[in-house]
C-alpha cells in the first residue's frame, strides 16, 4: 500500500521526538513508541530499502535548525531475517521519499556505514567503517559539514566520514527502521538517545575546528588524536613514532603520537608555513618560513629546537623532501614567474632545477630508496600525480581512476605504497575547507582506493605524514563549529 503517516502524538508519548510515520511506499504499517521509565525508543517497521533514488522505511523524527548532534545505541528484537536490515540516525531533508539525507546506519549482518544522498531523487552513496555492531551511532552536522563517528566496545568514538552537503537550514533529526524487505517488519530498540540542537548559528559565531586523526591502511580505522578549536595543520612523526609534529599560528608543535598536550618548539623569530620534516636520521627538522616582511625561505633546525640556519635565501621556496642520505633537499620554488621542483645540498649552494613544464610544479618527496622524487604537475591541465628519478629525467603521470585533481604524493617508509589528497577535478589549486579525499596507490602502480573521506583540503596532508612503520598515515579534518 501508499505511504501511511500515523497521527502526531504528544511530546510525552515520543519522548524528545514530536512525530512519526512510514516514509516511501510500505506494505505493513509502523509504529514508534516510548519507554519513559528505561529512557528507550522502540521502533517497528517495513519498507523494501534505503538506498538509491528513493527510501521505503519507519521514521521517528523532530524538526530542528541548523548545527544539531543525534547519538544512539541500536539493538535488534531478533536477529533473523534480512541480513541488511537497517536501523539508526538521521538527518533528512523532509519525509517524501526521494529526499536528501545523511545517516549512519547498522545493519542486522554488524555493518556500520554513513549513507547519503546529496540532491532529491539522487543516488545513494555510503562510507563504511571497520566497526562492528553493536556500536554507539553519532551524527553532527555544523553548518553544512556532516560528521559520522561511531564508539565501539571500547566506548572511543572513531570517525566515520565528513563532507560538506547543502540540506536547508531546517531537517528532520531522528530515527529509523527498514526492513530491507518489503514483505518483513522488524523491530529495532533505540537506547542512550540524545539530541541536541545549537540552532542557527551565524558565520562569525563559529571558529575553526582542527582533529588530527590517524587512519590504519589494512583496516581503515580513523583514532582522533587531538581536537581543539584552533588552526593547526600538515602532521608529520618523529622517526620512533613516539610523537607528531604540526605546525599552528606561525609555529613548530610536538603531541604524543598517543594523544596529549603538545608543546611548542623553539624555531627562532621566523614564521613558519605548512611545510616541515625531520630528516632521515631524526637530528633536525627542514621548516619553510619568512622573515617579517619576507616570503618563504627554507631553513633547518636542531629536532630539540633552536636557532634555524637557512638553506635556501632566495624567495619564494618551499621544502618538501629529504633524500634518504640526508644530504640533499627537495622543494618547490617560484623563479622568474614559474613553479617548478628543485633541490639543493642541505649545507646549502647552488639549487638544481628538476622541472622545466609550464604551470605549478610542486609537492616533491624521496622514495627510500632515493632512485625517485614523486610530484604533482598541472602540466596537462589538471593538477596530477608524477613521478621522476632523482636527477630529473623520466618524468612520467603517476595518477590513475577517474579524473580528480591530486596533489602531495608521499611515499611509504617501506617503499610500498603512495597516499596523497584528491578534490573534485574543478578544484583549482588546493583550497582549505572543501571536500576531499585522501588516496592509497601501490608504489609500482596500480589503482589507487579512497581510504578517508573528509572535510578538509589545504592543511589536511601537505607533507610526509607516515607512520614509521608504514601502516598509518596522519592527517587534519576541519569544521566550523560554535564558539
Amino acid at each position: 500500500m501508499g505511504t501511511v503517516s500515523l497521527p502526531v502524538f504528544s511530546q510525552s508519548d515520543l519522548g524528545i521526538f514530536t512525530d512519526t510515520a512510514d516514509v516511501g511506499t510500505v506494505e505493513h504499517e509502523g509504529s514508534a513508541k516510548y519507554d519513559a521509565s528505561g529512557k528507550t525508543y522502540t521502533l517497528t517497521g517495513s519498507g523494501v530499502n534505503m538506498w538509491a533514488t528513493s527510501d521505503a522505511f519507519r521514521f521517528l523524527w523532530k524538526k530542528v535548525e541548523d548545527d544539531v548532534s543525534i547519538t544512539t545505541d541500536v539493538a535488534w528484537a531478533n536477529h533473523e531475517g534480512e541480513e541488511h536490515k537497517k536501523a539508526g540516525v538521521i538527518l533528512r531533508a523532509g519525509t517524501a521519499a526521494d529526499d536528501p539525507y545523511v545517516d549512519v546506519m547498522s545493519h542486522n549482518e554488524g555493518l556500520i556505514a554513513m549513507q547519503y544522498r546529496a540532491e532529491k531523487g539522487g543516488p545513494t552513496l555510503d562510507i563504511r567503517t571497520p566497526i562492528q555492531a553493536p556500536a554507539t551511532l553519532r551524527l553532527e552536522r555544523s553548518g553544512n559539514v556532516f560528521l559520522a563517528e561511531v564508539a565501539g566496545k571500547d566506548g572511543v568514538f572513531h570517525p566515520v566520514a565528513s563532507f560538506s552537503l547543502a540540506l536547508p537550514e531546517t531537517v528532520y533529526a531522528g530515527l529509523a527502521v527498514c526492513a530491507h524487505n518489503p514483505g518483513n517488519i522488524e523491530t529495532a530498540t533505540f537506547s542512550n538517545v540524545a539530541l541536541r540542537n545549537d540552532g542557527v548559528v551565524a558565520d562569525n559565531a563559529r571558529v575553526l575546528e582542527s582533529t588530527l586523526e590517524v587512519v590504519d591502511i589494512e583496516t581503515g580505522l580513523r583514532t582522533v588524536v587531538r581536537r581543539a578549536r584552533e588552526h593547526f595543520e600538515a602532521p608529520n612523526w618523529s622517526r620512533d613514532g613516539a610523537s607528531m609534529y604540526y605546525n599552528r599560528d606561525g609555529g613548530l608543535w610536538r603531541i604524543p603520537a598517543a594523544g596529549g598536550e603538545p608543546v611548542k618548539i623553539e624555531t627562532g623569530k621566523v614564521a613558519l608555513n605548512n611545510d616541515h620534516g625531520l630528516s632521515p636520521d631524526g637530528s633536525h627538522i627542514a621548516i619553510s618560513a619568512s622573515q617579517p616582511g619576507g616570503q618563504s625561505q627554507i631553513w633547518i633546525v636542531p629536532a630539540g629546537g633552536g636557532e634555524p640556519k637557512l638553506v635556501q635565501g632566495k624567495q619564494p621556496s618551499y621544502w618538501h623532501g629529504w633524500s634518504p642520505d640526508g644530504k640533499t633537499l627537495a622543494y618547490c620554488a617560484e623563479r622568474n614567474g614559474n613553479f617548478d621542483v628543485y633541490s639543493i645540498p642541505v649545507e646549502g649552494g647552488e639549487e638544481t632545477r628538476l622541472t622545466t613544464a609550464e604551470g605549478l610544479d610542486d609537492g616533491p618527496d624521496y622514495t627510500p630508496d632515493g632512485q625517485w622524487i614523486y610530484f604533482n604537475s598541472v602540466r596537462t591541465g589538471l593538477m596530477q600525480i608524477w613521478r621522476m628519478h632523482a636527477d630529473g629525467s623520466g618524468q612520467e603521470q603517476v595518477s590513475r581512476g577517474p579524473a580528480s585533481a591530486d596533489w602531495f604524493a608521499h611515499p611509504s617508509p617501506d617503499g610500498q605504497w603512495i597516499s596523497y589528497i584528491s578534490y573534485d577535478k574543478s578544484v583549482k589549486e588546493h583550497p582549505p575547507e572543501k571536500n576531499v579525499t585522501l588516496k592509497l596507490a601501490p608504489l609500482a602502480g596500480g589503482d589507487p582506493k579512497v581510504l578517508v573521506t573528509l572535510f578538509g583540503g589545504q592543511g589536511t596532508l601537505n607533507v610526509n605524514s607516515w607512520a614509521p612503520d608504514s601502516k598509518r598515515f596522519a592527517f587534519v579534518s576541519y569544521r566550523r563549529v560554535p564558539r
